[in-house]
């Protein structure tokens, strides 16, 4: 008793309501920042303590296989009892523990396997092969299977929708024989286990009449991620009992591409006309200026639940926003102005996280921060400069600069596909191995052989063909080197639009600089996870989707013009703005302390500098929570604080260097500034946070090394 009264003791009114209420429909409308975790978990041990349920009698979903680990650490700490073993997970691993009990009944095998993306789309590549139709539309068609199961439509269903004639008819064959091909192999995919789980639960009543006496409680967390397969999964479970918590923000509904209709937390009262409806709007989160300045943004959405989020942490700094004249000017000062806060002794490099809407911008973030020396990570992605389509580009460049080089004849030889195959390479290497020359050199030999069959020797001869094209050729930049690769080799013939755009941006970054030197600067180019684990203490690169349930201490936004946030596509379709204005919503509600804002005049985009308009989210900030700058990148140079010195190379060997931590016996830690001289008379310039800047004498200032 007294453990329960002290858990609750912890909550505000609203939190604790929220767990009280354990009869009938809920919704529980949590914003940005508000402890919606807290209260799942609270509301879990609440359920088992003071209601009696056992732990294995609340099915509990969420949507990632992470969110659902620490849901189960969290609750195993509330409750001081393991429930690992309770029925706490994704809707995947959830439908799947019940596909394998009662799938017979559905025609399948209980051992049947669970197909992956890569496995989906090989199968339908292979059945778009065998139905003529091109090839390399096998994305974007296992893109639409899965949003049809995502929507409960079944291939017969969407074949008689059809007109017989139009793309959609062809596309609801390759899904009926799609399915076919799955039950033949006693497959699912994943959409699979969501939906013939729902099926299961429609089509026989004592099976779902089983599962609503097993679990008497419902508890959805990201309630607003859901789809249509989902929620009616949900309702089928909760039909009996009716006993649904659904915890959710519509504010936060980002992921309409991968299926989630937001009018599932829309329209939850509709469907639960009995429900109770709880906000939380108690940030924890973020300063006041922050919620204002969010809060109004998201205002102008229409069909959402109000809410008016607050905090008792303050104003807080004013909200920045600055206008640059390009991407890399753009860059420049997000990097020089992380490196200034960093210096200051303010925050580490891990308080930090630059957020943009799509991967290419990265290319002008990832170059700034490596000249400023920061170090980052780029975070539920790749790194611009080893992006598959950015290596394949760049390995045909290293081999027209150097044909000896093997590992980069190895990746492109087949790249785009060509049909070279692993016998033909393999007496490439051969070849070469026997006469000690490379294996472009054995491959040109070995067109002059008998060894090779006419078909092999016609597909081997257009690469060399294109090899000696792009030698022969003088190119005066980089950017034309790479348009001419891409001309000549057909690459983005069948690519999908992201790799087509990161290609674009290359060949735009490589328009000034000559063909040696940007082969050089992109070798140069390290990985920021350092080919394994992540930096421990860096800046955070990522795309505002990825960026959902994430929070640090000081947050850039970049790229605020039209056409980047909000999305070219969304212009004219009032359903894409909405969801475009709840992405910058949720990148904007990631910031604790301080939240910049930035964009270019000048972008270049497609390999061609465009006039960019300032976005339209901009107009429905309040101007009175935020500070406006529109400078050159000149004069924003004279607003930021002064630049550290650098070290210079003959000064590497000092034993304090700029950036590092030192702790002082009465000061306390600093960051080191300048470092200077040398034997007695080393000196060094420290910043500490509680007295300043102070320039010190190593002989007798006792620092120690952090």
């Amino acid at each position: 008793m007294a453990k329960d009264v002290m858990l609750l003791d912890e909550l505000n009114p609203q939190q604790k309501e929220a767990i009280l209420c354990s009869k009938g429909p809920l919704l529980v409308l949590a914003g940005a920042g508000s402890g919606k975790t807290r209260v799942i978990t609270h509301k879990f041990a609440h359920l088992t303590k003071k209601k009696k349920l056992s732990p294995s009698q609340i099915f509990t979903v969420t949507f990632t296989n992470k969110a659902a680990d620490e849901m189960k650490d969290r609750i195993c700490r509330c409750l001081e009892d393991d429930v690992r073993n309770a029925w706490i997970g994704t809707f995947h691993s959830q439908c799947n523990k019940i596909l394998r009990k009662e799938i017979r009944v559905l025609g399948y095998k209980p051992d049947f396997t669970i197909y992956d993306d890569d496995d989906q789309c090989n199968l339908v590549r292979h059945i778009l092969k065998e139905f003529n139709i091109y090839e390399a539309l096998y994305k974007g068609v296992s893109s639409r299977i899965s949003i049809l199961k995502s929507s409960l439509i079944s291939p017969e269903e969407f074949l008689s929708q059809g007109d017989g004639f139009s793309f959609d008819e062809k596309l609801g064959r390759v899904y009926l024989k799609y399915q076919a091909e799955l039950k033949r192999c006693n497959a699912l995919d994943f959409d699979d286990l969501i939906m013939l789980t729902a099926k299961l639960f429609d089509e026989h009543p004592k099976v779902l009449a089983k599962y609503t006496d097993m679990f008497p409680y419902i508890l959805v967390d990201e309630f607003q991620d859901t789809n249509l397969a989902q929620y009616r999964l949900l309702q089928l479970m909760a039909s009996s009992h009716r006993n649904v918590c659904a915890v959710g923000d519509d504010d936060q509904s980002i992921y309409k591409f991968r299926g989630a209709d937001v009018s599932n937390i829309l329209n939850f009262e509709k469907d639960f006309p009995d429900a109770q409806v709880i906000k939380l709007e108690q940030n924890y989160r973020s300063t006041q200026n922050i919620l204002d300045v969010s809060g109004s943004v998201i205002a102008k959405n229409k069909n959402r639940k109000q809410k008016k989020l607050w905090t008792d942490k303050g104003c807080g700094e004013k909200i920045i926003y600055c206008r640059l004249n390009t991407e890399d000017d753009e860059a420049k000062y997000v990097a020089r102005t992380i490196k200034d806060l960093y210096l200051k002794n303010n925050y580490d490099y891990d308080s930090f996280a630059i957020l943009y809407r799509v991967n290419l911008q990265a290319r002008a973030i990832e170059d700034a921060l490596r000249e400023e020396g920061i170090p980052y990570n780029v975070l539920s992605g790749i790194s611009f400069y080893h992006r598959r389509e950015i290596k394949d580009i760049v390995s045909y460049m290293r081999l027209v600069v150097n044909h000896d080089d093997n590992v980069s004849l190895r990746r492109i030889i087949n790249s785009p596909p060509r049909n070279i195959g692993v016998a033909t390479l393999s007496k490439i290497e051969s070849e070469a191995r026997k006469n000690g020359v490379s294996h472009l050199a054995a491959a040109q030999a070995l067109m002059k052989s008998n060894s090779l069959a006419a078909s092999v020797k016609e597909k081997l001869g257009e690469f060399i063909k294109i090899i000696n094209h792009l030698t022969a050729a003088n190119y005066k930049t980089a950017g034309d080197m790479i348009k001419d690769i891409v001309e000549v080799t057909g690459y983005i013939e069948d690519i999908e639009e992201e790799r087509l755009q990161n290609i674009m941006e290359l060949s735009a970054s490589g328009d000034t600089m000559p063909v040696k030197d940007f082969i050089e600067k992109t070798s140069l180019t390290p990985s920021p996870l350092n080919g394994s684990a992540p930096v421990r203490v860096a800046v955070s690169l990522m795309t505002l989707h990825s960026a959902k349930g994430m929070e640090f201490p000081v947050v850039f936004i970049v790229g605020l013009e039209e056409g980047i946030l909000p999305y070219f596509k969304a212009v004219g379709e009032e359903a894409e703005m909405h969801e475009e204005r709840r992405l910058f919503y949720v990148g904007m509600t990631r910031a604790k302390d301080i939240l910049c804002l930035a964009s270019a005049k000048k972008r270049k985009l497609y390999s061609k500098m465009q006039d960019q308009e300032p976005s339209r989210f901009l107009n429905d900030m309040p101007k009175n929570c935020c500070h406006w700058v529109e400078k050159t990148a000149e004069v924003q140079r004279a607003s930021v604080p002064p630049r550290p010195v650098k070290i210079s190379p003959q000064r590497t060997a000092l034993p304090y260097v700029v950036g590092s931590k030192v702790n002082h016996p009465s000061w306390g830690v600093g960051i080191v500034r300048d470092c200077c001289g040398d034997g007695d008379d080393l000196k060094v310039t420290v910043n500490f946070s509680s007295v300043g800047l102070k320039r010190l004498s190593v002989r007798h200032a006792q620092l120690e090394k952090i």
